[in-house]
Order: structure tokens, then sequence, then C-alpha cells
């Protein structure tokens, strides 16, 4: 699977050298039918987003990693890839998983919020 193949939802939101962000269903995660922090998004990175303060660029032996975010503070899987084709590849298989259901989102959060979580599983065609 690549990039020009996403699953439905799933478009790049952006694209440079050392990251790209893609995000599930950016029409409606608009604070009026779902709150805009929920927007699930994954992001591709070469090394941490978390890099020390003052360290901008990536150290070139620095893995490429895949990490799904649900809000700000809700952090999903995370993978670590060789190289930026891999992470791509990797990324749009998790976003696969992720529309195809096999991602249990509801269990990375400790408190749900359940009204939230119940809208979601509507919209990805999950049943409650």
């Amino acid at each position: 699977m690549t990039l020009d193949a996403l699953p439905d939802g799933w478009v790049v939101w952006n694209q440079e050298p050392t990251d790209l962000v893609l995000v599930y269903r950016p029409d409606i995660f608009d604070t009026d039918a779902f709150p805009a922090p929920c927007l699930p998004t994954l992001y591709v990175t070469r090394g941490r987003r978390s890099r020390r303060p003052g360290r901008s660029e990536p150290d070139p032996d620095d893995p490429w990693i895949v990490t799904l975010y649900l809000e700000p503070e809700i952090d999903g899987p995370t993978r670590e890839f060789d190289d930026r084709t891999a992470a791509e590849t990797g990324a749009a298989r998790l976003a696969e998983r992720f529309a195809s259901g096999e991602i249990d989102y509801r269990s990375f959060y400790q408190h749900p919020r359940e009204a939230y979580l119940d809208r979601l599983d509507e919209l990805t065609g999950r049943e409650t």
C-alpha cells in the first residue's frame, strides 16, 4: 500500500523532507461535528517528534517513526522504520488498520469520553 492508495477518509495533510502528516476526515473534525483537537492524525517523522530543544534537524541515522494520535495527549500505535519509503508504507497500513476497525482506539483512553467515541464509531462504521 502507498500514499496514493490511502483508505477512504485519510488524506495527506502536509509533506516535508523529514516529516509527513496524514489526517482522517478533516472535513468533519471542524469543531461543529467533531472537536478539531480530536482529528485522528498519523505523524511520520525522521527521529522522534519530541527531539530535544535546539535540535531541529534529525541525525542521519535516526529511524523513521510512525505514530497515530487520537488527541493531543492520546497516542495510539507507534512503529519504527529504517527509511522513509518503508515508513510511508507503514503509515498507509496503519491508516488501513484504523479504517478497517482493526485498531481499538477506545483502548488508548484511561478515561474514555463515551459520547465522543460513540460518534467516532458511527463515523468509521464500527458498531457500538
